[in-house]
This record gives C-alpha cells, sequence and structure tokens, in this order.
C-alpha cells in the first residue's frame, strides 16, 4: 500500500547549486515512489512535471515532451497523489495570491505538502534552461541564461510542493511550484500567473523519504563547506 503522507525526494537543491548536475536515478525507478510531483533531468536538462504517473519534460525551447524510464534525474519529488480540496477559484488569483490563500488557511508551516491547482489561467509565465555539458557551471549560472515562456487564455496544472524552512536546501523553503497545460502547449518552472476558474487542492506530506546518490563519485567528494547554498537557492528559485 503507498503512503499518502510521504514525500520521496531523490537527490537535493543543494547538490545542484555547485553544479552536481548528473542524472544518476532512471524514471521507471523514480516512478515506483510517486505518481505526482517536480524535478529536472540529466545535466540539468529542463523542468520536470509529473502528473498521473505520467513524467514530461519541458525542455530550454519550451517543448513539452513525455519521457521514458530511461530518461535520468539528479534531483526529484514525487508523492503518491491522495489530494484534498481547499478552494474553488471563481475570480482572479494570482501567484502570490493563491500561496497566500493556502498558507492562511492551513496551519502546515512546519511540514511538508503538495499542491495542486487545476482550471483556466489569464496568463502564465514560466521557464526553463538548456541541457548543460561538462564541465558542468554552477545553479545560479544556469539561472542567468534561462529562457521565459508566456502564455494567454490556457487550461492546465499547477503542481509542487511547500516546504517548511528548516528544510531549505535540501529543497526550497517555500514555494516549489510549476506548470503543465492541458493541451501541453507551455509548461516549466512557475514565474507567475493569473488564474480565472479552477479549483485548489493540497496533501499533507509528513514523512520524508531522502535517498542520496552515493554510487556517484562527484557528490560524495564534494566539499559542500565551500558552497553558499541558502544565497544561491535564493537567487536561483
Amino acid at each position: 500500500m503507498n503512503n499518502a503522507n510521504t514525500l520521496y525526494q531523490y537527490g537535493t537543491l543543494a547538490m545542484l547549486v555547485p553544479g552536481l548536475f548528473e542524472g544518476t536515478l532512471p524514471l521507471k525507478e523514480l516512478l515506483k515512489h510517486g505518481d505526482t510531483g517536480i524535478g529536472t533531468g540529466d545535466g540539468l536538462d529542463g523542468e520536470l512535471v509529473i502528473l498521473d504517473g505520467v513524467a514530461y519534460q519541458i525542455d530550454g525551447q519550451g517543448n513539452v515532451n513525455e519521457l521514458d524510464g530511461d530518461f535520468t534525474v539528479p534531483f526529484a519529488d514525487v508523492h503518491f497523489a491522495s489530494f484534498e480540496h481547499l478552494a474553488n477559484v471563481h475570480a482572479l488569483v494570482k501567484m502570490e495570491d493563491l500561496e497566500e490563500k493556502v498558507s492562511s488557511e492551513l496551519d502546515w508551516n512546519n511540514v511538508f505538502y503538495s499542491v495542486r491547482a487545476h482550471g483556466t489561467f489569464k496568463s502564465v509565465k514560466t521557464r526553463s534552461v538548456h541541457k548543460q555539458s561538462k564541465p558542468y557551471p554552477t545553479l545560479v549560472e544556469c539561472a542567468h541564461e534561462q529562457n521565459e515562456f508566456e502564455k494567454e487564455d490556457v487550461e492546465g496544472t499547477v503542481i509542487g510542493y511547500y516546504s517548511p524552512q528548516l528544510f531549505n536546501g535540501p529543497s526550497v523553503g517555500g514555494f516549489h511550484l510549476h506548470f503543465l497545460a492541458d493541451d501541453k502547449s507551455v509548461g516549466g518552472h512557475l514565474l507567475d500567473f493569473e488564474m480565472v476558474s479552477g479549483d485548489i487542492k493540497v496533501q499533507k506530506l509528513d514523512e520524508l523519504v531522502q535517498k542520496l546518490p552515493s554510487s556517484n563519485d562527484d557528490f560524495m567528494k564534494h566539499d559542500f563547506s565551500n558552497d553558499d547554498i541558502a544565497g544561491a537557492i535564493g537567487e536561483a528559485e
């Protein structure tokens, strides 16, 4: 039986800060631990959205590609969906409004939870990056080269996670949200949106399973004491 309260995290965001981008876990293994989630690919190859057990990559050109099980990831968050309805949207809700509404209605500041909002969006703004080659740049350097995409009047899904501040580093403290259009015309890491109708669902995740890439030499030998992890994540995310 799948644990609906468990967040499975492969790798950490802190690993990405110095450029440890090598994909070390195939999707077919990741999906054993969840049917919903977000992440990135080998070499920081785009932004990932996983919905209903299907994984999609939004590449650096903004194309949405369905992925096979051999695609590898350096970092991902997944869980088995068992969302509860929180609210309906009947008027314009901006990204910051949604985050504030969810936070204010839930007393979950010190646990993980997932947010899924589906509906009609007046506008969305996302970003993604091209796959990087070795020697890998840093996460901040990649963020400066990101590509941004905008779309108006689109149906789609916001999916992502809230992580408590005490876990800033392994994850993004606060909200980390991705988007995928129903027609697969746009997606990626969310920068902003205006939602005009739909529904918001949430799922508490008070158990964390963390898997680290212990077979990867670059990870095992890296000295993270020299990295400004919190500063880099704040600038890049």
